[in-house]
């Protein structure tokens, strides 16, 4: 998992490794610093005791020389922390970079694995955790073990057998960090699928913000909030609980020590020819200095704990982050180019040969079973039916948004499985049920289908798509600002400019998913006499509710539960086709508001009909 998060470290590698670098500099100065006072101390105590002038040139040359060490530990310590900051900010940039370009390469296939609250989680909470995890093990969590081991060697030298006081706490200070990170572990693992609810939530309310206002329905959405975030805090209050006793117990030993060492040093100093008796050997006597270094030497061990029990305890916390992170990182796309990809697609020719088809191989049965139709290139299919019948999941097989699990689809006459992704899904343009269109102009909407197009061809496939019309009405015609999601335009009007951005990919096939729902009859009439006289060589596929959208076409599909009803025009299906007949006559003749594809729990047409 390390080995996989390290690689986005990549142009940040030497300010990663200039850190550590600078802070054992630091380290052995602040360990030396010590040593260097307590030969101070030691030559004023002899000068004193012997009732001699104190030399103030020792004195200054000492002072000098601590000086010296102070400036170039802290310059080394300034290093370490601004290297440090580059490389952990960066880090942290090429994580998101990384998932994010990942996540762009994914399949339908792999986003159904991952739910959106999920996705953007991992990339803003989960990223900061590691983030800070790893500014802390490039810089804090090298500093810790550097200086616990000069300064254990240090008190060695300076106190002998006294020292071995402070090895003698680690064991039970690791062990209880163990049981520390055993017992939150599983809280944090737990807590994190939670921050998705809560991401989940507040997206679902934003976005659903007019129906919740249109419901009264704030109260119940505030609950429903209130529930997710007691959640998050209940699992977030047990584990700073358990992680709460690593700070008591740091102190209780830290001080336990200290008390030791200041008893049994002090019993030394004054009992120094019996030192035997408490030590093993008898020149283990120490002196003034001595001691009070020993002292700060076991501070910095015991600091150096205390800090490496936070960093532990911000590990521990970011363990569940990184695996979220990896998950993601590890995720192989279920579609990828062959290795001799074709790159030309001959004609806009689609052809299904024993189609069956499931989004999970865990499945238990296929949503698509033994599909057999064949199109024309330039033809124009229309397919209708119910909700469940697989309309969608039929057309998704034909730009590869998802593989077939048995036969072939084919476009131009060659498996889609033989085309590189790109060229095929730019000769298959598709107008999804959900139309999006992003923040910005409407031109840069548009050229999301050519990012080359010129005005003019903006301006014609918005002819085409009937939408120059209210375009023009707009104080900024193709320059107006679309917000988020298109939130201030019409469902209409957002439908047609998804239509013009898919005819500027100039595709050989296009796919209309129930995508003229929003606009009334007549626009829907002008928009297929257009493909007809302007795009007579495209091969069109459109998805209706409506009768009257398909009924044109040169062929109708009747979809039921997976299968292919019938296939005809509109002439040989009315009368011949009961799904058929009893749509045309309900929408046409019947006395009902609602078609009995709606009956039937067709999902809505869309939000707004002129």
């Amino acid at each position: 998992m390390l080995k996989l998060l390290a690689k986005s470290v990549r142009e940040y590698k030497t300010s990663a490794i200039l850190s550590p670098i600078f802070v054992t500099g630091e380290v052995i100065l602040e360990c030396l610093i010590p040593f260097i006072i307590a030969q101070l101390v030691n030559s004023i105590d002899v000068n004193v005791s012997a009732g001699e002038t104190i030399d103030l040139s020792r004195v200054l040359m000492y002072g000098g020389i601590l000086v010296g060490m102070s400036v170039v530990s802290l310059l080394c310590g300034a290093l370490a922390g601004a290297v440090c900051a580059k490389a952990s900010a960066g880090f942290a940039k090429n994580l998101r970079k990384d998932i994010y370009y990942k996540i762009q390469d994914f399949s339908f296939e792999n986003i159904d694995k991952f739910t959106t609250p999920s996705l953007v989680t991992r990339m803003t909470t989960d990223v900061t955790n590691v983030q800070m995890s790893f500014m802390m093990i490039v810089r804090t969590a090298i500093r810790c073990p550097l200086m616990m081991i000069f300064s254990v060697v240090m008190a060695f030298i300076m106190g002998g057998n006294l020292a071995w006081i402070f090895v003698c706490v680690i064991p039970p200070l690791s062990a209880i960090l163990f049981f520390i990170m055993k017992r939150t572990m599983p809280l944090f693992h737990r807590v994190f699928h939670k921050y998705d609810n809560l991401n989940e939530s507040i997206q679902e309310n934003i976005a659903g913000a007019r129906v919740v206002k249109s419901y009264v329905r704030e109260d119940y959405e505030k609950q429903k909030f209130d529930r997710a975030a007691t959640d998050v805090q209940m699992d977030f209050t047990k584990a700073e609980r358990i992680l709460a006793w690593n700070q008591p117990a740091m102190q209780l030993f830290f001080y336990g020590v200290l008390s030791t060492v200041l008893f049994l040093g002090s019993y030394l100093i004054l009992k120094a020819n019996n030192v035997e008796l408490i030590l093993a050997e008898s020149n283990s006597a120490l002196t003034v200095g001595e001691i009070s270094q020993l002292i700060v030497y076991g501070m910095q061990i015991l600091m150096s704990l205390m800090m490496f029990s936070m960093v532990f305890a911000m590990i521990a916390m970011s363990l569940e982050s990184m695996r979220r992170i990896c998950e993601i990182l590890r995720e192989k796309s279920t579609l990828t180019s062959p290795e001799n990809p074709v790159y030309e697609v001959a004609d806009g020719s689609v052809d299904f040969d024993g189609v069956s088809f499931k989004y999970s191989s865990a499945a238990e049965r296929n949503v698509l079973e033994q599909i057999d139709l064949h199109i024309r290139s330039g033809e124009t299919i229309g397919i209708i039916g119910g909700t469940g019948s697989s309309k969608t999941s039929l057309v998704n097989l034909i730009s590869r948004l998802y593989d077939v699990t048995e036969g072939s689809v084919k476009v131009g006459g060659k498996d889609v499985r033989e085309y590189d992704l790109e060229t095929l899904r730019n000769q298959v343009a598709v107008v999804l049920q959900k139309n999006v269109l992003f923040s910005g102009t409407i031109k840069e909407n548009l050229r999301w289908g050519n990012p080359d197009a010129t005005d003019e061809e903006l301006v014609e496939a918005c002819k085409l798509a009937q939408a120059d019309d209210f375009i023009r009405a707009f104080p900024k015609q193709y320059d107006t600002y679309i917000e988020q999601g298109g939130t201030n335009v019409s469902g209409g009007q957002k439908q047609r400019l998804c239509i013009a951005r898919a005819l500027l990919k100039k595709p050989k096939v296009l796919i209309l998913d129930d995508s003229t729902s929003a606009v009334d009859t007549h626009t829907d009439a002008l928009i297929r006499k257009a493909f007809r006289e302007y795009i007579p060589t495209t091969t069109k596929i459109i998805i209706a509710q409506r009768t009257s959208s398909v009924e044109d076409a040169d062929r109708i599909v009747i979809m039921d539960n997976g299968r292919i009803d019938a296939v005809g025009t509109h002439e040989q299906l009315l009368g011949t086709n009961a799904i058929y007949t009893e749509v045309y006559t309900t929408q046409n003749k019947g006395g009902k508001a609602v078609s009995s594809l709606e009956e039937m729990g067709a999902p809505e047409g869309g939000e707004d009909h002129a």
